[in-house]
């Protein structure tokens, strides 16, 4: 059981594997008279007070959808913005980050990305590899569409190698070929902003997510809002296809198991 410092709420059920959308930091500047690039400056505080305060708690996965595969199509200054934010971001927080502990992974079409950009996440990756605090998984540019198109392209490579048959595939297969392999799947996504959709994140990963949206734009976005967050998923009753009375009667045998 995590107590909040701060607000002295108490969680007895916490997600192992966070995954958020970070959505308002365009909107966020806008209302302040900024450019676009500024809400997303903004928003890396909210993107360190988060991963501060999920380690705190003992969540073990945090991903963080930073810049999708449809991100491309923005304005190019924005874009080349992005870029430029994620390298100094890179160089500003990782040594922080490495000593306290946590592991740092990307996951994305990294071929689209810049060569600096991109030997800068493969030493990140490399710095933090050996850390057992929270992993924290960071989704650049990329797509849910592309993560499964890509998983059924090695499986169907394996089939031409004689490695599997079509008809041995199996979920489990596909799960094993995703970018988040080897990961819980997410317990809980967060989207704020105020819109109401997933928009090509972690597609086959949140089937059974239970799905949190907020209002609150990501700048703002606190220990408070994620109190919230976290609230809410204590009082979800996760069934994954079984009824109440099962998931009832699976607890109460657990519990006995445990007394005997």
């Amino acid at each position: 059981m995590f107590t909040s410092k701060r607000t002295d709420i108490k969680f007895t059920v916490l997600p192992k594997h966070i995954a958020i959308i970070m959505d308002g930091n365009g909107r966020w500047a806008r209302k302040r008279g900024l450019p676009r690039p500024a809400g997303h400056h903004a928003g890396v505080k909210a993107v360190r007070a988060t991963v501060e305060l999920c380690a705190k708690h003992g969540v073990e996965v945090l991903t963080l959808f930073a810049f999708s595969s449809e991100n491309w199509q923005r304005p190019v200054t924005e874009v080349s913005a992005l870029m430029n934010l994620f390298v100094q971001a890179l160089d500003s927080e990782l040594e922080s980050m490495h000593r306290n502990g946590i592991r740092v992974r990307f996951i994305g079409d990294r071929s689209s990305l810049n060569d600096e950009l991109q030997k800068r996440m493969t030493a990140s990756e490399a710095r933090t590899a050996n850390n057992p605090g929270l992993i924290l998984v960071i989704a650049v540019a990329y797509g849910g569409r592309w993560d499964i198109t890509q998983a059924t392209r090695r499986l169907a490579q394996q089939c031409v190698a004689g490695i599997l048959t079509a008809a041995e595939i199996t979920d489990a297969h596909i799960s094993t070929q995703l970018e988040l392999a080897a990961l819980p799947e997410p317990d809980l996504f967060i989207r704020t902003g105020g819109e109401q959709r997933i928009s090509n994140f972690l597609l086959w990963n949140l089937a059974y997510t239970e799905l949190y949206f907020c209002d609150v734009l990501w700048p703002q976005f606190d220990e408070k809002q994620l109190n919230t967050a976290l609230q809410f998923f204590g009082e979800r009753q996760r069934r994954f296809g079984l009824t109440g009375e099962q998931i009832a009667a699976t607890k109460l045998h657990n519990v006995k198991g445990e007394a005997s």
